[in-house]
This record gives C-alpha cells, sequence and structure tokens, in this order.
C-alpha cells in the first residue's frame, strides 16, 4: 500500500512539474511572436523615419547657407560690405534700365527703309516722315531730322543725318560712366576694407604683445571678405557692361548702313 502511494505520489509530482514547465515556456514565445511582428513592421517604419530627416536636412541646409553668408558680412565689417552692396544694387538698376531702352531702340531697319520708300513714292516727302515719326527708336529719329532738311539739299540732308547719328549715340551711351565707376569702386572699397581690417588685426597683435596664429588668422579672413564681395560685384556688373556695348556696336552699326541707304533713297527721288 505505502508502495502504490508512493508511485501515485512519485505520477502527481511528474505531472505537476511538466505543466509548470510548459505554462512557464509560453509567455516565453509569445513575445518571440510580437518580436517577429514587430520586426515585419520596422522597415516601413524606418523608411518613413528615414524619409523625415531628408526634408529637415535640406531646411537645414538653406538655413545654414542663409545663416553663413549673414555670419560673413557682419565679419567683413557691416560698414564697407553695405558700401559694396550698394554699388552692386545701383550698378544692377543700371545696366538693366540701359538694356530696356536698347531693346527697345532695335528695329528692322530694312522693313523701315521699304515703307519709308514706298510712302515717298506715293505721298512725297512727308508721307516719308509720317512714317519715320511713327517708328520708335533712334534710326527713325535719325531718318526723320534728315528729311526734315530734304528741301535744303541732299549735302545737308548728309550732314544732318551725321549729326544726329552722333547725338543719338550719346543717349544710347548713356549712363555707361556710372556702370564703370561702379566697376571700379567695388573692388576699391573692398580694398580699403581689407587694408582697415588688416591694421585692426595688427592693433590686436600688439596689444596681446604675441604674435598668435588664431588672432593673426582670424584678423586676416575677416579683411578679405570685404575684397572677395567687391571682386564678385565688380565681375558681375563687368558681365552686364560688356553685353550693353556689345549692343550699343550693334545699333551703331545698323544706324550708319540705314542711314548710307536713306542716302541712296534720297537721291533717287531727288532726280
Amino acid at each position: 500500500m505505502k508502495k502504490i502511494f508512493a508511485v501515485l505520489t512519485a505520477v502527481a509530482v511528474f505531472s505537476f512539474g511538466m505543466t509548470t514547465n510548459i505554462n512557464a515556456q509560453e509567455p516565453a514565445e509569445a513575445p518571440a511572436e510580437a518580436t517577429e511582428q514587430v520586426a515585419e513592421n520596422e522597415p516601413s517604419e524606418a523608411i518613413e523615419v528615414a524619409e523625415a530627416p531628408v526634408e529637415e536636412e535640406a531646411i537645414a541646409e538653406e538655413a545654414g547657407m542663409h545663416q553663413t553668408l549673414k555670419t560673413k558680412f557682419i565679419e567683413g565689417g557691416a560698414g564697407f560690405m553695405a558700401t559694396v552692396v550698394f554699388c552692386l544694387i545701383f550698378g544692377l538698376a543700371l545696366c538693366i534700365e540701359r538694356i530696356i531702352y536698347l531693346n527697345l531702340s532695335a528695329i528692322n531697319t530694312g522693313k523701315l527703309l521699304k515703307a519709308v520708300d514706298a510712302a515717298w513714292d506715293k505721298g512725297g516727302v512727308q508721307a516719308a516722315m509720317e512714317v519715320c515719326r511713327n517708328t520708335r527708336g533712334p534710326v527713325a529719329s535719325i531718318f526723320y531730322q534728315g528729311l526734315s532738311r530734304y528741301e535744303e539739299g541732299v549735302d545737308v540732308v548728309e550732314k544732318t543725318v551725321a549729326s544726329y547719328g552722333s547725338v543719338q549715340l550719346g543717349l544710347l551711351e548713356k549712363n555707361l560712366s556710372w556702370i564703370s565707376l561702379f566697376i571700379a569702386l567695388a573692388p576699391m572699397l573692398g580694398f580699403m576694407g581689407t587694408v582697415i581690417g588688416m591694421i585692426e588685426a595688427f592693433d590686436k597683435i600688439q596689444q596681446a604683445g604675441d604674435i598668435s596664429a588664431t588672432v593673426v588668422a582670424g584678423g586676416i579672413k575677416v579683411a578679405l571678405l570685404t575684397t572677395v564681395l567687391g571682386l564678385i560685384v565688380a565681375i558681375i556688373l563687368q558681365i552686364f557692361y560688356n553685353y550693353i556695348l556689345s549692343r550699343i556696336d550693334a545699333l551703331t552699326n545698323e544706324m550708319e548702313d540705314s542711314s548710307i541707304s536713306l542716302l541712296d533713297i534720297v537721291v533717287k527721288h531727288s532726280k
């Protein structure tokens, strides 16, 4: 009897131990399944998280560039840097005004000559003058002034065309001297700021009583910022200035060629 009781007790203990082990293992398997589900969801979340920093980096980069320019502007000395920037603003304003004026001055001179010749055949010199009066540009103005002296002879017409051509050329070159002034003034102001910055750097060395690489490098860097800005401004204005000169040369050649053609028309109708 005791043996049977002992066997039953051993079986009960063994069964209880197995149940306890199974129950203890089931919670451990659940986190594994949860871990697999989390692992499956991680890539999409990682992509979303990875996309956000890209936009933040772009915004930070733009803000950093503006902040860098602002810092460099202040480091170079607000007074000299602002003066150089004003040279750029005024110079660009004059350049844009000249470009607009020159573009409006350009016309089809061949078409104008044909219109003047046809109007002269139909209504005489007054009709030709009316065509010139209704046409914009320096070429039409030169034609009008020359035709207004038709009654005084071909020689007078030729002299009038040459004289008024010089007047129109002066109008085309208006304000170019100011643009060239800003081109020369911008780097000069930059150099002046550099010299003053170098003087301040040497003053700091004198006050420190020792040549420190940090003091010297910082002072020279700040001093050279104005020169860099002045050279950039001069380069920008010089490009616009050369473009304006090329447009003036083209218009001048058109004025000269069309004036010769106008004299041919005058000679033809004076016979």
